[in-house]
């Protein structure tokens, strides 16, 4: 493994790319696993003891206008720490996926539609901006891991 695979492998340790212009009309229905490097690394990343099992779902649709919609979940069982006794503990992380993915070119355009809104409005839900597809590729890992990292309990205590 070279310096550029070992920096890969710390800023994006679960990888699972899937190339856009493959993706059928019908859409396409993805299961993926984290193995143990990948584990390792993201439990290092988020300060868990260890992660014990991670894996996604994902249901992936081509857009007309060349966006992806991307659903589905991501579940976990992790190892953290009491942060009242110190003890070890085991958590369950369970959280759900709903993304559009656009071209870079017209990411800057759609996240400003986005904020352009009537803030007098406060109750009403703000969708999030759009993620790029990069070299027309979609990292369902990279955005598994994400969604796991969000899910995490930051002051985990033992029951």
């Amino acid at each position: 493994m070279n310096a550029k695979d070992v920096s890969n492998t710390v800023l994006n340790p679960w990888s699972a790319p899937v190339t856009v212009a493959q993706i059928p009309e019908a859409g396409l229905h993805l299961d993926i696993e984290a193995d143990g490097v990948a584990r390792l690394a993201m439990a290092k990343i988020a300060g868990l003891r260890e992660i014990e099992s991670a894996r996604a779902s994902f249901e992936l649709t081509s857009e007309r206008d060349d966006s992806v919609h991307v659903r589905g979940s991501v579940s976990a069982r992790v190892g953290q720490v009491c942060v009242v006794s110190l003890d070890p503990i085991e958590n369950d992380v369970i959280e759900d996926i709903d993304v559009i993915f656009v071209p870079e070119s017209q990411v800057r355009e759609l996240a400003e539609s986005v904020d352009e809104g009537d803030e007098t409005d406060a109750d009403r839900e703000i969708p999030d901006p759009p993620e790029p597809i990069v070299n027309g590729l979609i990292d369902l890992g990279r955005l598994a891991a994400d969604a796991l990292f969000l899910g995490l309990d930051p002051y985990p205590r033992k029951p």
